[in-house]
C-alpha cells in the first residue's frame, strides 16, 4: 500500500506490448507511440502530446518550455513539483520556485497567488512569475480534488497576469472518476497537463503531457536534451493505449477500497484520521498512542508484512490500487490495530 505505482501491467497489456508496431519514436516514427498520443490528446482534450519516461520528466519539460531562465514558477508548498522532483526546474531550467501555502483541499488562494508577482513589474530586482502550477489530484493532501469552480477562478488570475497554466495531473483520472466531471473538462484550463499511466491505471512505464502543439513541440525537444528520447517505445506506449482504453472506470474499486480502509481505521483508537476527506485512492493517518513515532509504525507494519509510507507531518500513506482487495484492507487495518495494541 505504500503506493499505486506498484500496479503490475495486466495480462491483455503484456500481449499488447509483444504485438505492438514498432519504430524509432525519436524520429517520430514509431506507430504506436503515435497512436498513444492521439488517444492521449483527444482523452484531455489538447491538441498534442508526447510520451515521456515519468512524470517528472513531463513536469520538468512543460515548466522549461513555459518558463525563461530567470522566471518563477509558482508552486504550491506542498506539491510533487516543489517537494519530490529534486529541484529539477531551478538545475535544468534556471527557474526561480514561488512556493504558496497548500490549502488542506489542495487549493492556492487566489491571493496567495496574486502575491507572487512584485507591485512594479519594471522593476528588474525581481524575477516574474512565467507560469502558475496546480496538482489534481493533490497527493500531499490526500487525493483531493480540486473543485470546477476554483480552477476557472485560477484561470481567469492567471489570464488576467498573462501567464500559463501547468497542472500536474498525475492522477487526473482518479478526478474524473470522483468527481464525475470528464478530464478534458478538469484539463480546460490549463495550458499543459501532466498525467501518469502508471500511477493506478497499471501500465509499467510512462506519463504523457499534453497541451497546444507549441509548446509539446518546446517539450519534445527539451525531453531529448533531457535524455528522455526513447527508441522503440512502442512496447511502452502498447500498455498505455490498454491504460487509457480499459483502466479509468475501474479507479471506483479504487476509490471504494480507500473508503472502506479509512472506516476500519477510525474505529482504531490511537489512530487518528478523518475518514470523510478520503475521496480518491489515497488514505492519510496519524498514530497517536504510545510512544510510536512514524518511523517505528512503518517498520513495524514492514515487519508484519504491511507495506506504508511516511508521508510528512507526522503522517502515514497508504494508497489503494488495482493489486488490492478487500481481504488487503482486513488485513492492513488488523496490523496497525495489533501495532497499537502491542504498544500499550
Amino acid at each position: 500500500m505504500r503506493s499505486d505505482t506498484f500496479t503490475l501491467p495486466t495480462p491483455e497489456m503484456f500481449t499488447a506490448m509483444t504485438m505492438a508496431d514498432l519504430g524509432d519514436d525519436v524520429y517520430s516514427e514509431d506507430p504506436t507511440v503515435r497512436r498513444l498520443e492521439e488517444l492521449a490528446a483527444e482523452r484531455v482534450g489538447k491538441t498534442d502530446a508526447c510520451l515521456m519516461p515519468s512524470g517528472t520528466m513531463a513536469n520538468l519539460t512543460a515548466m522549461m518550455a513555459h518558463v525563461p531562465r530567470g522566471g518563477k514558477a509558482i508552486v504550491g508548498d506542498e506539491s510533487d513539483i516543489y517537494l519530490y522532483e529534486a529541484g529539477g526546474a531551478s538545475v535544468c531550467g534556471g527557474i526561480v520556485y514561488e512556493p504558496v501555502h497548500t490549502q488542506p483541499d489542495g487549493t492556492l488562494e487566489l491571493a496567495d497567488l496574486d502575491a507572487g508577482w512584485p507591485p512594479d513589474l519594471d522593476d528588474s530586482q525581481f524575477a516574474l512569475p512565467g507560469l502558475v502550477c496546480l496538482e489534481n489530484t493533490h497527493n500531499r493532501m490526500g487525493g483531493r480534488v480540486l473543485a470546477p469552480g476554483y480552477l476557472d477562478d485560477v484561470r481567469r488570475l492567471a489570464d488576467e497576469r498573462g501567464v500559463p497554466v501547468h497542472m500536474d495531473g498525475a492522477r487526473i483520472f482518479h478526478a474524473e472518476v470522483a468527481s464525475g466531471v470528464p478530464a478534458a473538462e478538469i484539463a480546460r484550463v490549463a495550458d499543459s497537463l501532466q498525467f501518469c499511466l502508471s500511477k493506478a491505471l497499471s501500465a509499467p512505464i510512462g506519463s504523457i503531457l499534453a497541451g497546444d502543439r507549441d509548446v509539446v513541440a518546446r517539450a519534445r525537444r527539451l525531453r531529448k536534451m533531457l535524455g528522455g528520447g526513447m527508441r522503440q517505445a512502442g512496447v511502452v506506449a502498447a500498455a498505455g493505449i490498454v491504460a487509457l482504453t480499459s483502466m479509468v472506470d475501474r479507479l471506483a474499486e479504487d476509490h471504494a477500497l480507500a473508503a472502506r480502509l479509512a472506516q476500519r481505521l477510525a474505529e482504531v483508537d490511537g489512530i487518528d484520521i478523518d475518514a470523510s476527506s478520503v475521496v480518491t485512492n489515497i488514505v492519510l493517518f496519524r498514530v497517536t498512542a504510545g510512544d510510536l513515532d512514524v518511523d517505528a509504525v512503518v517498520d513495524l507494519a514492514r515487519q508484519r508484512g504491511l507495506a506504508i509510507g511516511e508521508f510528512g507531518h507526522g503522517r502515514i500513506r497508504a494508497v489503494t490500487h488495482r493489486g488490492l482487495g478487500p481481504a488487503d484492507v482486513r488485513d492492513a487495518a488488523d496490523i496497525l490495530a495489533g501495532i497499537i495494541k502491542e504498544a500499550g
